[in-house]
């Protein structure tokens, strides 16, 4: 099972993808909901699910998380997530 990072991204972590695969396209989704309780992810309501968007590289993704992130933090349970797409899209085989 691939698990979705819900540690908040760091700025280094965004700059090294972003120089390491300048010509790769590593997709990633950012997403985010409303929380049942803050210290589980367990969305109150799925219908109500904000998806802003798929991104060519982590970089622009966690600019987007960013901005969303900064926009809710008043809602202590809103909370976005940035998924790895291109993991799910090819596991390591072994």
């Amino acid at each position: 099972m691939t698990e979705i990072d819900t540690r908040a991204p760091t700025p280094a972590q965004a700059a090294s993808q972003s120089a390491a695969g300048k010509d790769a396209q590593l997709l990633h989704l950012v997403f985010g909901g409303e929380l049942d309780a803050p210290e589980h992810v367990r969305f109150r309501d799925l219908d109500g699910l904000d998806i802003v968007g798929i991104y060519p590289d982590y970089a622009t993704a966690f600019a987007a998380w960013k901005g969303k992130a900064q926009a809710t933090v008043d809602n202590a349970h809103m909370r976005y997530f940035i998924v790895h797409l291109h993991r799910l899209l090819e596991p390591p085989v072994g």
